[in-house]
C-alpha cells in the first residue's frame, strides 16, 4: 500500500474531522467522560475543521497521509498562541487507531518540525493533554521536553488539564 503525506485542501476536511473524533475517542477513552467524547461527533469536527480552515489557512498548514485510497492521518501547525513571535506551535497530530504504530506519527512529526522551521521559527511548542502517557512518550521521543506550563481546555464537554511541550526546531 503506497502512503502519501501531502498538504491538505478544503476537500479533506470533513474526512479529517471523522479521523480527529475516532482518534481522539481511541487515545483519549481511558481519561476523557465517555459523554465527552461522544459530544464531538465526525461531522461536528468536520464542520469546526471547516470554519478554522476559513479563518486560519493564511497562518496555519495542514498535512494529510493517505494510505491507498483512505485519509488516515493529519497534522496541524501555525503560530504558537501565547507566544506567535517566538515559538511554532504543533496544533496537532491525530492518526487512524487501526494506523498506530507504523511510523505514520514520526512522519507527521518530522513533517510538522520541518514545516515550523520553514516558516522561520527556532522554537516550537505544544500541548498534550495531562492524561495522555502514550502522546507524552512519543513526543519525549522526538526530542520534546514538558517545560512547566500548564493550562484546562475542553474536549467536548470535559474540561482536561493540558501540559506544555517544547523544543528547539533542526
Amino acid at each position: 500500500m503506497t502512503v502519501t503525506l501531502r498538504p491538505a485542501t478544503a476537500d479533506d476536511l470533513m474526512a479529517v474531522g471523522g479521523l480527529h473524533a475516532r482518534s481522539r475517542q481511541a487515545a483519549y477513552r481511558d481519561f476523557v467522560p465517555a459523554e465527552a467524547l461522544a459530544s464531538d461527533s465526525g461531522d461536528l469536527l468536520g464542520q469546526w475543521w471547516s470554519e478554522r480552515w476559513k479563518w486560519e489557512r493564511d497562518t496555519h498548514l495542514m498535512t494529510v497521509v493517505d494510505a491507498g485510497d483512505r485519509l488516515v492521518g493529519f497534522n496541524y501547525v501555525g503560530p504558537h498562541e501565547l507566544d506567535p513571535t517566538g515559538y511554532g506551535e504543533l496544533c496537532a497530530i491525530h492518526l487512524e487507531p487501526d494506523h498506530q504504530g507504523r511510523g505514520l506519527g514520526r512522519a507527521l512529526m518530522v513533517d510538522a518540525l520541518g514545516t515550523l522551521h520553514g516558516r522561520g521559527w527556532h522554537r516550537a511548542a505544544l500541548w498534550v493533554l495531562a492524561g495522555n502517557k502514550h502522546a507524552q512518550e512519543f513526543y519525549r521521543r522526538g526530542g520534546w521536553t514538558a517545560d512547566g506550563v500548564e493550562r484546562t481546555e475542553h474536549v467536548g464537554s470535559a474540561l482536561v488539564p493540558q501540559l506544555r511541550y517544547v523544543r528547539d526546531l533542526p
